[in-house]
């Protein structure tokens, strides 16, 4: 199974001392295959962070950076409308629309942004603060 991870995993990865990274680890030694949406991967280039930052995590996720269609944008669109058009929550649409798309559970320790759209067909694999 391969997990899309949002944006707040993508950051604890390169926060020293988050207890977050023994998660990731051990998805990793279970075989998990990890990847982001370009939406959380645009998000986490934000930053602040260094190149070698950021080339470790595209390494973490084995370069598994998923475009964002226009199929998948339309979609979004239909979550936040479906979903009470919430102010600053279009990205977590196109992360959900993503993860959809392909199939794969989004990896969050953010569940509350998420949960609205699992009767839209999202999964979600929690990860606790």
């Amino acid at each position: 199974m391969t997990l899309h991870l949002d944006t707040n995993l993508l950051i604890d990865l390169v926060t020293a001392g988050s207890p977050h990274i023994a998660v990731v680890r051990r998805w990793l030694a279970d075989g998990e295959k990890l990847g982001v949406s370009a939406i959380a991967w645009s998000e986490f280039c934000n930053g602040p962070l260094s190149k070698e930052q950021k080339d470790a995590i595209f390494a973490v996720v084995e370069q598994r950076v998923s475009d964002f269609t226009w199929r998948q944008a339309e979609e979004a669109s239909r979550l936040f409308h479906r979903t009470g058009r919430r102010r600053g929550s279009h990205a977590d649409c196109m992360i959900a629309a993503s993860a959809m798309a392909h199939h794969v559970p989004v990896a969050t320790r953010n569940i509350r942004d998420f949960e609205r759209f699992v009767p839209f067909g999202l999964k979600l694999r929690a990860v606790p603060t």
